[in-house]
């Protein structure tokens, strides 16, 4: 008997959205991140494909679902999909420190979404504009200045650059860095923390009300281990948070020097261009990545173009050493 060889991707076509028959996991070829393809966000979407949605996210660490059209309450129900919302530590931190609390980056107050864009008031586009505005964003890990950092970030483009106006977003796998270290340097850092510097934001500018350390004993933030277990994998990755000019995120335990030489060795092997991925945007691009496990990295925006997106972050947990 013989069978039309286009049946399965008919009945694929003709199965309902955001069903298992329309669900593809297409791997980046990079060492990080899949497209998810066969789901829409604006639908209600099944468990079993919430399941699947969530193993992908523990296999790749970077998820990118293209095309979707959403409201900012159904970019919060496709965050909940991978966890509880986590208030964003930047404003928490002023909080907990007394400051007066900026919320025009906040989406209509809500404390779960934040605006990510380059425009002022008036709805221009420039460098400066409080936040993170045109800046270059450089590799880091985001709000490892927190106790409890988020396990995850998602991101929803609404305005971009034309092509060639920057803010393509990188992302790198920590898994592979740590297996691959050589061994004088897991050696080096078994057993280590570090001090994650709360002084500046995610483009190295120092946060309002606050006094830049002039020596490690004055940099404020909580200790971290260098290597943290993923606590879905199981597996050991590197975790480095973000790095500044001196004094900044320090190794608890080793004089400054020899703290400093081993945090360059880190980063430098870390940050190598075959642990990386980047994405070029379209409006409609949702990306969801992996904070435990992955670090990020945002190019200078045109300061000529708009760019606006809007985030959410996901509760995690404290960063679990292996020692």
């Amino acid at each position: 008997m013989q069978t039309n060889p286009h049946s399965e991707t008919s009945r694929a076509r003709q199965a309902p959205v955001n069903s298992m028959a329309t669900f593809q996991v297409v791997p980046s070829g990079a060492a990080v991140g899949a497209e998810i393809r066969g789901v829409d966000l604006s639908q209600p979407v099944p468990e079993d494909v919430k399941e699947a949605l969530r193993k992908a996210w523990a296999d790749h660490m970077v998820l990118l679902v293209r095309g979707q059209t959403i409201d900012d309450d159904q970019l919060e129900q496709a965050s909940l999909i991978f966890g509880p919302a986590h208030e964003p530590a930047s404003r928490q931190y002023h909080v907990d420190a007394g400051h007066a609390v900026d919320d025009s980056f906040m989406v209509s107050k809500r404390k779960t979404i934040t605006i990510i864009s380059n425009l002022d008031a008036n709805g221009n586009p420039v460098m400066d504009n409080g936040g993170l505005g045109s800046y270059e964003v450089v590799w880091h890990t985001d709000n490892s200045y927190v106790k409890v950092p988020p396990a995850g970030g998602m991101l929803y483009s609404l305005e971009i650059p034309n092509e060639g106006g920057g803010g393509d977003k990188s992302f790198n796998n920590q898994y592979m860095p740590y297996e691959e270290l050589p061994e004088d340097l897991k050696r080096a850092i078994e057993g280590k923390s570090q001090v994650h510097d709360s002084s500046r934001n995610s483009a190295g500018v120092l946060r309002r009300g606050v006094n830049l350390p002039t020596k490690p004993e004055e940099v404020e933030g909580p200790t971290h281990p260098l290597v943290r277990v993923h606590p879905v994998t199981g597996k050991r990755a590197l975790y480095l948070g973000r790095r500044r000019v001196w004094p900044s995120n320090y190794i608890v335990g080793l004089p400054n020097d020899e703290s400093e030489k081993l945090l360059d060795r880190l980063w430098a092997h870390a940050t190598q261009p075959k642990y990386a991925w980047t994405h070029k945007w379209k409006v409609g691009d949702l990306l969801l990545w992996d904070n435990r496990c992955c670090m990020h990295y945002r190019t200078e925006v045109d300061t000529k173009q708009r760019r606006v997106m809007h985030r959410t972050t996901i509760k995690g947990e404290a960063p679990g050493a292996p020692w």
